[in-house]
């Protein structure tokens, strides 16, 4: 399997530059007619779609895509070697920050949202980051 992550922006070009200028993003492919800029850098490549606002994401929903800052249940976390110098570079291409610093054993977290609305984390790890709070050897039951 490949994980592909998909992110709706009313403004592909401003989208493209931020995500150039904020976390040295840079672009692969134009697809679909130019209403789709991948862009690689990352672990897995992000594609930004250009979706109008006041649209539906499909013709069932309810909803309409709003652009102003919304919460997702899902939302990008950049692990980042300096969490300091990147926060000021996301922040120098239009980043909103919501929060301060936290600081934890495993590492450094500062919440953020992009020009588009979505929610994003940096993240530094710390030591051995994640694994040092990771529960080792006992399995989740999925249905509890």
């Amino acid at each position: 399997m490949q994980l592909l992550l998909n992110l709706d922006v009313p403004d592909l070009p401003a989208a493209v530059t931020f995500y150039q200028q904020a976390f040295g993003l840079t672009v692969g492919r134009e697809l679909f007619d130019g209403t789709v800029v991948e862009m690689l850098g990352a672990a897995v490549p992000l594609y930004l779609l250009h979706k109008a606002a006041a649209t539906r994401p499909c013709p069932q929903a309810d909803l309409q895509r709003h652009y102003g800052r919304h919460w997702m249940p899902l939302h990008l976390d950049l692990v980042v070697a300096d969490l300091d110098l990147a926060l000021a570079r996301a922040l120098g291409a239009g980043a909103q920050q919501e929060g301060e610093i936290h600081e934890y054993d495993w590492g450094r977290l500062v919440t953020l949202s992009d020009p588009f609305g979505h929610g994003l984390c940096l993240v530094q790890w710390r030591g051995e980051g994640y694994d040092l709070v990771a529960t080792h050897g006992r399995a989740i039951d999925a249905q509890n």
